[in-house]
C-alpha cells in the first residue's frame, strides 16, 4: 500500500549523485526519457536495435517531432551526458538502473502483448550488476513487474514500476514539469531509489506497490477517455435539443470538482495511449474476473463517434463517387502521428461509402503510405480542396483558422464544411456562402 506521507514527498528530497541510466528503446518515450534524464545530470546511453536511427542521434537527428525533443538531444550529445549505442547488453552492464521503454502493443485479445518488454528484460537480464534497479516505464498491466522479475531470473537485481504520463506535443515539460511521479516496487528502499533520479523536479512522488503504480497509468488515461467520450455524448444531446455545446461545457467545467480539460467535443478520441489503454484496461479486468462495462461503453461511444462525423458528411453529399477533402491526418495538432487517429479512421470510412479522399496535413509528408489506401496526402489544403464536395477539418491545426476560404470557395465544387473540430467561424463561412456543420452547435 502507498505510504501517505510518501505521496506528498517533494521530488527535490533526496538527491542522488548522478546515476549511470540506460534507457532501452529510443522511440517516443525512450527518447524523451533519456534526454531528459540527461539534463537531470545523469549519464544516460540510450539504445535501440534499430542501427539507422541510432545512427541518426548519434548525429543529433532526432527521428520524432516533439517540441523540445531535438534541443536536449542537442545538448546531451554536446555535454557527454547523453549517448546513444545499438544494442543494451554492454551499456547495461556497467548501469546503475536500466530503464525498459519497449512497444506493448495490442494483441490478439485487446490485452497488452508482452513480448517485446519480456525480450528486452531477458536481454539485458544475465548483464546487469548486482544492485542494478530494472525499471519499467512501458505501459503494461498489473502483474508485469513480477513477470520482469521472473524472465531476469536473479534475486540480486530489483525490479521497479515508473509509469509514463507524456502527451504528445508536450512531452519534454510533462517530463520535467510533472503532475506527479509514481515508482512502485517490492521492496521501499528500491522505489526511493527510483524516486531520486527525479530528485530536483518540484513534484508529489507517489510511492506505492508494482501494481498499484501500474494500474495507475491505466486508470488515468481511461478516464481521460471518458471524459472526451462525455464531451461528445453531451454534443449529441446539444444538437438534439437546440443548446451550444461550447456554452454548456464552459458551464460544466467552471465547476472545480469536474475541470475544463478534456471536455472538448471533436471526432472522436485517438492516438498511441488511449485507444490501446482502453482496450487493455478492458481485457485486464476481465482476465481478473472484472467486467469493466463502464470503460467498454466509452470505447463504444468513441466507435460511434466517428460514425456520427461521417453522417454529417453524408448528410451534405452523397458519398459514392463524391471527392472530399480532410483537412488534418494526425490524432491531435502539434505531432505527425497518424497512429489510431479519429482522422485516419473517418478517413477510412469515407472511402469505404465510396468516397474519394484528398487530405493535408502541415506534418504528414505527400504521398504518405500510413493513412491507408483510397486517401491521397496533398502538399497543401487548397490541393486538398480541389474540386471537392464537401470539407472536412479533423485535427485542430491553428494553421486551418487562416486559410484563404475565398480561394477555398472558387476550388471547390460544393460549399460543405463539416468541421469536427469546431475550429472554425461559423458566421464567417456562412457569409462565404458556405454551409457549416460542426459538433455540438
Amino acid at each position: 500500500m502507498a505510504d501517505p506521507e510518501a505521496s506528498a514527498t517533494a521530488g527535490g528530497a533526496g538527491r542522488l549523485a548522478a546515476a549511470a541510466v540506460v534507457v532501452v528503446g529510443a522511440g517516443y518515450v525512450g527518447l524523451t526519457t533519456a534526454a531528459c534524464l540527461a539534463r537531470l545530470g545523469h549519464r544516460v546511453v540510450c539504445t535501440d536495435i534499430d542501427g539507422p536511427r541510432i545512427a541518426g542521434l548519434q548525429r543529433g537527428q532526432t527521428p520524432i517531432r516533439e517540441p523540445g525533443l531535438d534541443e536536449l538531444v542537442a545538448d546531451g550529445l554536446d555535454s557527454g551526458d547523453l549517448s546513444f549505442a545499438c544494442g543494451s547488453a554492454e551499456a547495461a552492464s556497467s548501469a546503475d538502473f536500466v530503464f525498459l521503454c519497449v512497444p506493448t502493443p495490442t494483441g490478439p485479445d485487446g490485452g497488452s502483448d508482452l513480448r517485446f518488454l519480456k525480450a528486452a528484460a531477458a536481454e539485458v537480464g544475465e548483464h546487469l550488476r548486482p544492485g542494478t534497479v530494472l525499471v519499467n516505464k512501458s505501459t503494461a498491466p498489473a502483474g508485469t513487474t513480477q513477470i520482469l522479475a521472473q524472465a531476469i531470473g536473479r534475486d540480486d537485481v530489483a525490479v521497479a514500476s515508473n509509469p509514463e504520463f507524456l502527451r504528445q506535443g508536450s512531452a519534454v515539460g510533462d517530463f520535467l514539469s510533472p503532475d506527479r511521479v509514481v515508482v512502485g516496487a517490492a521492496d521501499r528502499a528500491v522505489a526511493e531509489r527510483v524516486a531520486g533520479l527525479y530528485a530536483g523536479l518540484d513534484t508529489p512522488v507517489l510511492i506505492t506497490d508494482p501494481a498499484s503504480a501500474e494500474t495507475v497509468k491505466y486508470v488515468a488515461n481511461a478516464f481521460l477517455a471518458m471524459k472526451l467520450s462525455y464531451a461528445n455524448a453531451v454534443a449529441a444531446l446539444c444538437e438534439a435539443v437546440s443548446a451550444d455545446v461550447d456554452d454548456v461545457l464552459e458551464g460544466m467545467g467552471h465547476d472545480r470538482r469536474i475541470g475544463r480539460n478534456y471536455l472538448s467535443p471533436g471526432p472522436g478520441w485517438g492516438g498511441s495511449c488511449l485507444p490501446k489503454d482502453t482496450r487493455a484496461l478492458v481485457e485486464a479486468a476481465s482476465v481478473a474476473g472484472y467486467d469493466f462495462a463502464l470503460l467498454r461503453g466509452v470505447v463504444d461511444a468513441n466507435e460511434a463517434q466517428f460514425a456520427r462525423i461521417v453522417g454529417k458528411v453524408a448528410a451534405r453529399v452523397p458519398l459514392p463517387g463524391a471527392r472530399i477533402a480532410l483537412l488534418g491526418l494526425a490524432f491531435k495538432a502539434g505531432t505527425d502521428d497518424t497512429r489510431d487517429s479519429p482522422a485516419v479512421e473517418i478517413a477510412r470510412r469515407l472511402v469505404e461509402a465510396g468516397a474519394t479522399v484528398r487530405a493535408y496535413d502541415p506534418a504528414v509528408p505527400v504521398g504518405a503510405k500510413t493513412v491507408g489506401d483510397g486517401v491521397v496526402v496533398t502538399a497543401d489544403a487548397y490541393s486538398a480542396c480541389e474540386g471537392a464536395g464537401a470539407l472536412v477539418v479533423a485535427t485542430e491545426w491553428p494553421e486551418f483558422r487562416e486559410l484563404d476560404f475565398d480561394r477555398v470557395a472558387n476550388v471547390m465544387d460544393g460549399l460543405h464544411v463539416i468541421d469536427a473540430r469546431n475550429l472554425l467561424d461559423r458566421q464567417d463561412l456562412e457569409r462565404r456562402g458556405f454551409t457549416y456543420s460542426g459538433v455540438g452547435r
